[in-house]
């Protein structure tokens, strides 16, 4: 079976991703040494863990380097900002996002062409709404999702034997998404948002695409439904 490299596939979207790409590729998945990354390996049987911090770019440049060959990277770690102002947003918030959202996926992914060449991979990033629009309060998140969209668009221009898709879903029903609306003060409604289950089965549906196509950006809203 092909391989697939998920991260931030402890817990959220990415174990969803995990799961639905369980029956047709064989998985590492990515994620701090953890219990939950642990648990998810042994559900999926014959799945593998990838435990490294995706910031520790020597850690990172060591635990890739036995991976001659990869048929899908997904990027679907990530962190949330502290919804602040940009007036009030310290230097250190902003490197901290820009670090794991988008410095981190392009680490990750240069590390991986080779791998990723030898297949005629596909690289799918996990972006946001906020990746195409800013909301007020979220505009160091949204800059490192803009960010991910130029770097999955310009992955796309200088690897013609890759396919890279961007994948915009609007607010995910998940433990961030629990956090993110207690700290907006509202009530929390998990028919607002979309599924984490819907989210993968985008992704899946993505990477399932027949060769002769080439899924270039995916957006999803929720419905209420």
């Amino acid at each position: 079976m092909p391989t697939a490299l998920i991260t931030g596939a402890s817990r959220g979207v990415g174990a969803q991703i995990a799961r639905a790409l369980a029956p047709t590729h064989d998985l590492l998945l990515g994620g701090r040494g953890s219990a939950e990354l642990d648990a998810l390996a042994t559900e999926l049987d014959g799945a593998s863990t990838f435990p490294v911090d995706l910031t520790d770019h020597e850690s990172l440049e060591a635990a890739t380097e036995a991976i001659g060959s990869l048929d899908v990277l997904v990027h679907s770690a990530g962190v949330a900002s502290s919804l602040e102002a940009v007036a009030d947003t310290p230097a250190d918030e902003w490197r901290y996002i820009l670090e794991v959202n988008l410095v981190a996926a392009a680490e990750l992914t240069r590390l991986l062409l080779p791998a990723l060449r030898a297949a005629a991979g596909h690289v799918v990033f996990l972006n946001s709404g906020a990746g195409i629009r800013v909301n007020p309060g979220w505009t160091p998140y949204a800059a490192s999702k803009f960010g991910l969209k130029a770097l999955a668009d310009g992955l796309r221009l200088e690897e013609p034997s890759l396919r890279v898709t961007s994948v915009f879903p609007g607010r995910v029903d998940t433990d961030m998404q629990r956090d993110i609306v207690a700290i907006e003060g509202g009530a929390y409604d998990p028919s607002k948002f979309l599924k984490p289950e819907t989210v993968a089965a985008a992704v899946a549906q993505a990477i399932a695409t027949p060769p002769d196509a080439h899924p270039t950006d995916v957006v999803l809203r929720p419905t209420g439904r």
